[in-house]
């Protein structure tokens, strides 16, 4: 039988410089298979860590819906897109233009009519106290000290003390927010260079990941080439052991069969030796008997014809049969023995080890067959770097450098600026310290006035004559009132300033930027000069800015959020299918032969076959038989019977007891030698019968198994090498599917997740906008409601400071009621 030369194809030529540009993705775990070497399993892209959104401050929460309400009905006007573009495009023009200017009035109406107020707060308040103070001096407008006591000056006095107590609660509520929302602002200022630079940082450390993640899959891609690389080196061992493994199974038995064939055949044959030798010493040992046991027959027949023998022609027969001539043949078991050394100088040991050879050398043949194409190939694997680098540089990531860069140098401008922006933060702080305390002043007099002029007030007393504790509270409320006179002004052009600032930035920055109307604006077209982010991307379409934020919002990956399948095919580049039919090509050019081998040659099958024959026919029962009739030799019947015949003789009996004597010793030697020497072989006649049914078997069993392993061989090897080689190619062909199916999602889910640009845009907002701007509207609102409750607090502290004042002027109300005498009606009876 015969392994006939196969033909393997392999695949690794041509085309295999663009499949392994494939490998954009880490190589993913396949099963420890020889044919197929596994990868490492890669974890998914790392994701940098980055800072939470920035806090809110909570401390002007509170005022924040009213202030927003008020600025809504102030300004309910959205956004003025056009007009902005109009001041934009023409921003010489504005003041000349009076249409502009008209649209620009019309939308601030709001914001003017406040003003106008302001303005006129400031004004008449300065004005009015001028004149107030001028009219009391006169001894007008409630200066003469003098109060008409009426029925109702106590209810008035109640009336008028309550009306102050409410307003002053409400002013120093007013107070206490003003307290709240300065500190409130100077922690937002303070802690906004923090905030920023988290964000702007959080920014950096993606503007950052996203390349690298880029090159981390670029890097893998590398591994994966190497990986295959070092399977090409390993495609002797990894094909030519999956194809030893399909061997195993019917040629390891087979093989092993005959190494128990050869080894029993030496045993056998090592047996037959010794049994050979134990028949050669007992024949030669049977040999020595029969000559003394001739030598005295011959020397009793001399005896026994003697004439004065009487009775000895009775012993002639025995005498006749007074032999151990015994020759003991064993014919088949020559023949056996013969067909037993020709297997063994057959030498089934080199035919096994011939075999071994061929089945060990697999690997290498396939690895010299394959030489060539792994060469080929691994040339095809040197320009894979500069294909793979090459895509990330057409999604122009470059370009991220430059805003990194940017954001750095906006970075070392906060920093510059910091210590000037704490420096004027302490100065701002401590001016609204002193607003707040100043409002503060007003709270205490009008308390004091409410709290001293009670205590001291005896209502039955005359004005004139009343205490100074009492005379004390209406000071204090009057020092209220001129300190309210006093700064209220001045406080109301502060409150106008903050007022245009804070207000126009929440309604024209802030609110905008919170419904997304401020990007949409930052959308349109020609806004920025020379600034279109699609085209600047190299993409054929244009993107905006708030689609950016609403993809980010959503933690979208850069691949959708920017577009990038308009610079890149991926799906083309990943389609693993079009690049199948020239890897069949190649691996239908190339070929592999293995080298054919005989388990067992015809002639030694034949010797087999004669072997097993040759035991079937050993005949052990013709030597059992010889050994047998060796064993039922007994000279001592003989010698009994001449003992018998010399007992009636004269002259003869002595020569006749001799003889006698020596029949009796060679009896003698015949049960000491001969019998153990017959038992012996009886034994290993016996054990040789079963060794010839065991050889026999185990000759059946290697005709069996290596009949059905050269079949095998000859009848499967084509196809195991093809399968294997096939199975081969289809684990690289899957490496490469899992990396592109890997590298899609990584590119298109994972790579540039922009979650933290829009935790960052969102953070800055919170900073500018939910902390500082709203602080900062707190405060103005805070203090223009103070300011706003100043006018009533002044009217009403001015009319009661009066009734705790000491009058200079007396005033009696007369009490008294006249009774009239009504005669009590009398009943007649009559």
């Amino acid at each position: 039988m015969r392994l006939y030369g196969n033909m393997w194809r392999w695949p690794y030529t041509g085309e295999v410089g663009t499949m392994l540009l494939l490998g954009f993705s880490l190589a993913q775990s396949v099963s420890a298979q020889l044919s197929c070497q596994a990868a490492e399993t890669a974890q998914n892209l790392t994701q940098p860590h980055y800072n939470n959104t920035a806090n809110k401050n909570t401390d002007a929460d509170f005022l924040t819906p009213f202030i927003q309400s008020f600025l809504y009905t102030v300004q309910p006007h959205p956004f003025p897109k056009d007009l902005f573009l109009e001041i934009v495009n023409n921003p010489q023009q504005v003041q000349s233009n009076r249409k502009l200017m008209n649209e620009i009035l019309v939308y601030e109406v709001g914001f003017l009519v406040c003003i106008a107020i302001g303005i006129l707060y400031i004004f008449l308040m300065p004005i009015i106290g001028f004149f107030l103070a001028c009219c009391r001096c006169c001894g007008n407008c409630g200066g003469k000290m003098y109060q008409k006591q009426t029925s109702s000056i106590h209810c008035l006095r109640r009336t008028l003390y309550f009306s102050v107590f409410a307003i002053t609660i409400i002013i120093f509520a007013g107070n206490i927010c003003m307290f709240r929302s300065n500190e409130a602002l100077k922690v937002s200022v303070d802690q906004s260079p923090l905030e920023l630079s988290n964000a702007i940082g959080d920014m950096h450390t993606f503007l950052v990941a996203v390349p690298q993640a880029m090159e981390n899959v670029v890097s893998e891609s590398y591994r994966t080439v190497q990986e295959v690389t070092k399977n090409l080196d390993d495609i002797g061992r990894q094909v030519g052991e999956k194809i030893q493994q399909h061997f195993r199974g019917t040629l390891d038995p087979a093989l092993q069969s005959v190494k128990l064939l050869h080894q029993e055949s030496l045993n056998t044959s090592d047996r037959l030796d010794k049994l050979n030798s134990s028949l050669a010493q007992l024949q030669s040992s049977i040999d020595h008997i029969q000559a003394n046991v001739s030598a005295v027959r011959d020397r009793i027949n001399q005896t026994l014809s003697k004439s004065e023998c009487n009775g000895c022609h009775n012993l002639t027969e025995d005498m006749q049969k007074l032999t151990v001539d015994i020759t003991i043949s064993a014919p088949t078991l020559h023949e056996f023995q013969s067909a037993v050394d020709e297997v063994i100088n057959a030498d089934l040991q080199s035919k096994i080890s011939e075999v071994e050879e061929f089945f060990n050398a697999i690997p290498q043949r396939v690895t010299n067959e394959t030489k060539d194409l792994v060469q080929s190939s691994k040339e095809q694997l040197d320009g894979i770097a500069e294909q793979i680098s090459q895509f990330s540089k057409d999604l122009s990531l470059s370009a991220l450098n430059d805003v990194s860069g940017a954001l750095n140098q906006l970075q070392s401008d906060i920093n510059n600026l910091l210590t000037g922006v704490k420096t004027g933060e302490n100065i701002r702080w401590v001016v609204g310290v002193v607003l707040c305390c100043v409002v503060l002043l007003v709270v205490a007099c009008n308390i004091l006035g409410l709290i001293v002029g009670p205590l001291g007030l005896s209502p039955n007393v005359d004005p004139t004559n009343r205490s100074r504790t009492s005379d004390c509270g209406g000071v204090f409320l009057m020092i209220g009132a001129g300190f309210s006179f006093l700064f209220s002004w001045l406080f109301m052009i502060l409150v106008l300033l903050l007022f245009l600032l804070g207000g126009n930035m929440h309604t024209l920055i802030c609110r905008p930027w919170s419904n997304g109307q401020l990007l949409k604006f930052l959308d349109t077209p020609g806004l920025i000069p020379n600034f279109e982010l699609g085209p600047a991307l190299g993409l054929k379409t244009n993107i905006n800015l708030s689609d950016i934020y609403r993809d980010c919002e959503k933690n979208q990956p850069l691949w959708t959020t920017l577009h990038l399948y308009e610079l890149v095919d991926l799906e083309d580049v990943l389609n693993v299918s079009k690049y199948t039919a020239q890897i069949q090509k190649e691996f239908e050019n190339t070929d592999i032969t293995l080298s054919s081998v005989n388990i067992l040659s015809p002639e030694l099958i034949k010797q087999l076959s004669n072997i097993s024959a040759k035991a079937t026919n050993f005949n052990s029962t013709a030597v059992t038989q010889q050994l047998n009739a060796i064993s039922s030799i007994n000279l001592n019947t003989t010698a009994d019977k001449i003992d018998l015949l010399s007992n009636q003789q004269t002259n003869i009996g002595d020569e006749l007891q001799n003889e006698i004597l020596n029949l009796r010793l060679i009896q003698a030697d015949i049960e000491t030698i001969i019998f153990p020497q017959v038992k012996n072989l009886n034994s290993s006649i016996k054990s040789l019968q079963s060794t010839l049914e065991k050889i026999n078997g185990t000759v059946e069993e290697v005709l069996s198994k290596v009949g059905a392993a050269q079949d095998f061989l000859n009848t499967n090897t084509t196809q195991i090498v093809k399968t294997e080689s096939r199975g081969f190619l289809d684990c690289q062909v899957d490496y490469f599917t899992a990396y592109a199916v890997w590298a899609n999602i990584m590119v298109t889910q994972q790579v540039g997740r922009c979650g933290p640009v829009a935790r960052a845009v969102d953070s800055v907002e919170t900073v500018l906008c939910v902390n500082m701007v709203e602080s900062l509207n707190a405060f103005w609102f805070s203090l223009g409601w103070c300011v706003m409750f100043f006018i009533p607090s002044i009217i009403f502290s001015i009319k009661l400071a009066k009734y705790y004042r000491r009058m200079k002027y007396s005033d009696v109300f007369d009490n008294h009621i006249i009774m009239n005498h009504i005669p009590r009606a009398q009943m007649k009876i009559t």
